[in-house]
């Protein structure tokens, strides 16, 4: 039992939306998989919220470091990313970095906030919470608040159509 406890908040802290149906599936208590699913889903939060900081400076410390030691072999493919700070290399939109932008261009705060465990992912939703609103005062309880929403939310459907869970 325990192990089907942690193996649901570590899902619940990346893939928040799948979990609770996934651990009604496997035959997970109803009171453990809302514990084990706002557990996750919280814990997952704070831990890529104050990760992605760190991790971002660390990052952008070792790039020279990272592009000065990369084998001739591959120097052509890695010559935009490696290209010097003066040139800015030409920016791909993918269909993923057009969605994040419309979200926080047209949402804002709170399209982050709600969206976050319904769409993005959890760590998503920290990483761009922490980049972007990491200086409003509340941005933490805000997003705990919309983490226990929608598991309440979630615990609700099942709820209301139980046969779909429990066969």
């Amino acid at each position: 039992m325990a192990l089907k406890v942690l193996h649901i908040v570590i899902l619940a802290s990346v893939k928040y939306m799948l979990t609770l149906p996934y651990a009604m599936i496997i035959g997970m208590e109803y009171k453990y998989a809302i514990l084990a699913l706002l557990g996750g889903g919280i814990g997952g939060f704070l831990f890529f919220y104050y990760l992605s900081k760190p991790v971002l400076k660390g990052w952008r410390a070792l790039l020279p470091q990272i592009c000065q030691r990369v084998p001739v072999s591959i120097k052509q493919r890695v010559q935009l990313f490696c290209s010097s700070k003066n040139k800015k290399p030409r920016k791909r939109f993918t269909r993923r970095k057009r969605f994040l932008v419309k979200v926080k261009t047209t949402y804002g705060l709170w399209g982050i906030i709600i969206a976050t465990p319904l769409f993005l992912t959890i760590p998503v939703g920290a990483f761009l919470a922490n980049k972007y609103y990491s200086r409003r005062k509340n941005i933490v309880f805000y997003m705990i608040l919309s983490i226990v929403s929608w598991g309440m939310v979630y615990s609700g459907i099942i709820l209301l159509f139980p046969r779909i869970f429990f066969q």
